[in-house]
């Protein structure tokens, strides 16, 4: 018999850190204007996606003490609350970051792959202009919290390997950018994409892949490259976040193509966007891991294992693990 290896996939941790929890649950509401607008978003926090984010910990230890053995364990972005929303530039959101990934490295030491997610870099609020990314939060993720852009592990015929969404999709970032940070994201951009890139135009035609991808906003740029698209046949999965929830994937599904929604802000903007062009998503085969915590509509948390035969003779095993809070 070939060789089997076992793989838990968990993302969107969101762990908020001693600092993080000082700031209050409502801290992305209670700076809202106008008074409508602010009451209309509380609503939606507290009885769609989660009334209580600051306090979802539990999770991640419920998932240490209930995942079992696994070869391998690849987290797919997202560890901190970013509540001043600039990434990991802010001193809080890196110590929750940290206190994150140093649990899941004391339990899986080597054995851990850990993905970019765009809280790690900072993005604008869902409403109003606070926030952003920063270059610092980049150069932190790398120096201080040890995250590599790009990793690939080969298991026999299958090839693992991911990319940071956010500078794939960078285009959709730009009001987010300092303007003198622009040329360094964009060289950044660059050199990612020709690993990636590369990567493909490297595959041999027995390889399948698993691909880790954590904002699916990033999958139409790389459907518009030629050597990707080339290959997206050989993607068995890609796994996706950021959505949180099953709801919000089945909801991006029923309304791709939906026209750019330009006078609403950024990130009506860009998700319109996203959303516009999200028929491509199906050609990478996408599979969503959900929040640890899931929405509070819901209760639909929780992670997946994947098991993959080594010689890829039958399809790779996907199992999800529900962690109703």
């Amino acid at each position: 018999m070939s060789q089997r290896f076992k793989i838990a996939i968990l993302s969107d941790i969101h762990y908020a850190g001693p600092t993080e929890r000082t700031a209050g649950d409502d801290y992305e509401t209670r700076d809202i204007h106008p008074p409508w607008l602010r009451f209309a978003l509380q609503l939606y926090r507290e009885h769609v996606w989660m009334r209580y984010p600051l306090q979802q910990n539990p999770q991640l230890d419920r998932f240490l003490a209930g995942v079992g053995s696994v070869d391998y364990v690849i987290a797919n972005g997202d560890y901190a609350c970013n509540v001043a929303a600039v990434g990991l530039s802010d001193d809080a959101a890196i110590e929750s970051a940290q206190e994150c990934l140093g649990k899941l490295r004391a339990r899986f030491g080597g054995q851990l792959r850990a993905n970019f997610g765009d809280h790690e870099l900072g993005k604008f609020r869902l409403l109003g202009t606070r926030g952003g990314l920063r270059l610092k939060s980049w150069q932190r993720c790398r120096e201080e919290l040890g995250l590599e852009p790009f990793w690939r592990l080969d298991l026999g015929d299958y090839v693992l390997f991911n990319c940071v969404s956010t500078l794939v999709a960078l285009p959709l970032f730009e009001t987010d950018l300092l303007p003198a940070e622009k040329p360094a994201w964009q060289q950044l951009r660059e050199q990612h994409l020709a690993e990636i890139r590369a990567t493909f135009h490297a595959l041999r035609p027995d390889q399948r892949v698993l691909f880790f991808c954590h904002d699916p906003t990033a999958l139409p740029f790389l459907w518009g490259d030629d050597c990707v698209r080339e290959k997206l046949p050989q993607i068995e999965r890609t796994i996706i976040g950021h959505l949180h929830s099953p709801l919000y994937l089945r909801l991006s599904k029923l309304l791709s193509g939906m026209p750019v929604m330009r006078r609403f802000g950024h990130s009506v903007r860009r998700m319109s966007t996203a959303l516009n062009e999200a028929r491509c998503w199906r050609d990478f085969r996408v599979l969503l891991c959900p929040s640890l915590a899931g929405i509070d509509l819901l209760n639909d948390g929780g992670y997946y294992t994947v098991e993959l035969d080594a010689e890829a003779q039958t399809p790779a095993r996907f199992q999800f693990h529900a962690l109703p809070r």
